[in-house]
């Protein structure tokens, strides 16, 4: 019975005006009875001939999250970047990485060769996203795009639009709008992708017909493979060098990125972020993401090769 409602509710939205007032959350039960929601949903009717009814009982499914906005202000990119890079670049997850390699190793190598993007970078970001696929996140992303599309107004035009490519996915048949989980950012599947990154960069890399980053590994490889691509990636080119060095005139005009890491709370060490830096940056924009992406991806390498 259920899945049966669940396919009554997969729909399809377009992001519309982004002038809504938050309103208190601890005062709505559902996202339906709120004015925002009936006013975006009447702009979904008049714009896209979307029934109201429908989205209504769409979005009578959840309340406001108050635990995803808690979340929003405590991301780990934020810490010194010694915390951060002892929790992410462990031995653990180096050693994760290399089975991960070993049980995909003719995926990644496709994927390499197809997009130029060598095999550790991939599998560096998905240990880092979701430690190869063991955590993916626990939250309703329908719920956790509608909390922050009407409750952060900071990033409220962000969060709608997400909100949007989202219902467009469930229209495309890639993920059910109820049962879909993720993490506190809305970000899904092995390798975390927003959903308009999923529309977007999500490639049916198995052949079979669908682009499943939930429950497809060779999907997922192929898919971040793609988006490092599509940003620019450039096939056998340095990511970063150690130092405040001069960069060589051919690589001049690339995108560079100057970094400066603290190794504990009285030291730094300085960096230079090359152009294949920058891209990782595309995928999050955080410098110590990137900068842990590009050490682990190292560890990954050496401990392969023994």
């Amino acid at each position: 019975m259920f899945k049966c409602f669940v396919s009554f509710l997969v729909l399809f939205v377009c992001l519309g005006n982004t002038g809504y007032a938050a309103e208190p959350v601890k005062y709505y039960r559902s996202f339906a009875s709120r004015q925002s929601v009936k006013h975006f949903i009447k702009e979904m009717h008049q714009k896209h001939h979307l029934d109201k009814k429908t989205l209504a009982r769409l979005f009578e499914t959840f309340g406001p999250e108050k635990k995803v906005l808690a979340a929003m202000s405590k991301q780990y990119e934020a810490l010194p970047w010694y915390k951060y890079r002892d929790t992410i670049v462990t031995d653990k997850r180096t050693q994760e990485g290399v089975q991960f390699w070993k049980e995909n190793a003719e995926t990644l190598k496709k994927a390499e060769a197809q997009f130029g993007v060598p095999a550790e970078i991939i599998v560096a970001i998905l240990g880092i996203e979701s430690s190869y696929g063991r955590i993916t996140g626990k939250y309703p992303v329908l719920q956790t795009l509608a909390t922050l599309a009407f409750d952060y107004p900071r990033r409220a035009k962000f969060f709608r639009g997400e909100l949007e490519h989202f219902l467009l996915l469930s229209q495309e048949g890639a993920l059910d709008p109820i049962l879909t989980q993720g993490s506190y950012a809305g970000a899904m599947g092995l390798p975390q992708f927003m959903p308009s990154s999923y529309r977007r960069y999500a490639v049916d890399f198995s052949g079979h017909g669908k682009r499943d980053l939930i429950h497809n590994t060779t999907d997922v490889i192929g898919s971040v493979g793609n988006y490092l691509s599509q940003h620019g990636w450039k096939r056998n080119a340095k990511i970063a060098q150690k130092g405040a060095a001069k960069i060589q005139a051919n690589t001049q005009k690339q995108k560079t990125v100057p970094i400066v890491l603290k190794n504990s709370e009285n030291s730094e060490e300085h960096w230079t972020g090359l152009h294949n830096f920058y891209v990782i940056t595309r995928y999050n924009h955080s410098i110590h993401y990137a900068m842990a992406v590009y050490q682990l991806s190292q560890k990954i390498r050496s401990l392969r090769r023994g």
